[in-house]
């Protein structure tokens, strides 16, 4: 039973940070659009643009905080 209870653990703990998605909202800084991404950014040309640079839990979450977003609603 012990068995059967540490190999469960393993493959949560394996299995759970697959399920810990995370979107943010940045900012290309050649072409000044804005864009929902699933990873945080490495490179200079792009930048976080959300307050802090948080992160969203979901991709809807993401959606709805780039149209408050300042710069990502300026034309």
């Amino acid at each position: 039973m012990l068995k059967y209870g540490i190999v469960a653990a393993l493959a949560l703990g394996i299995a759970t940070p697959a399920f810990a998605e995370e979107y943010y909202v940045v900012r290309d800084e050649t072409t000044k659009r804005c864009t929902i991404v699933d990873q945080k950014p490495t490179t200079t040309t792009t930048t976080v643009v959300s307050e802090g640079g948080v992160s969203f839990k979901s991709r809807t979450e993401a959606e709805a905080g780039m149209k408050s977003i300042k710069v990502c609603t300026e034309e």
